[in-house]
């Protein structure tokens, strides 16, 4: 499946097909993250059941801590 993820195309395996499983690729499930959908923030508690469409717009911020 092709995502657009933060500005970028990739390409991901089909089974990885909800914005959870993204996130588990990505190896930011444990993280506190903000997901963005197609140009709409998603709510924490729908990220198991929000799933992907081909070409979907995926913006994701974490945060990083440092001095």
């Amino acid at each position: 499946m092709e995502l657009i993820v933060n500005g970028e195309k990739i390409q991901i395996p089909a089974n990885e097909s909800t914005v959870a499983e993204l996130l588990q690729h990505f190896s930011l499930h444990q993280k506190v993250v903000i997901v963005e959908l197609n140009d709409e923030i998603l709510e924490k508690e729908y990220q198991n059941e929000t799933r992907l469409s081909n070409g979907d717009k995926v913006e994701i911020v974490h945060f990083v801590g440092g001095g």
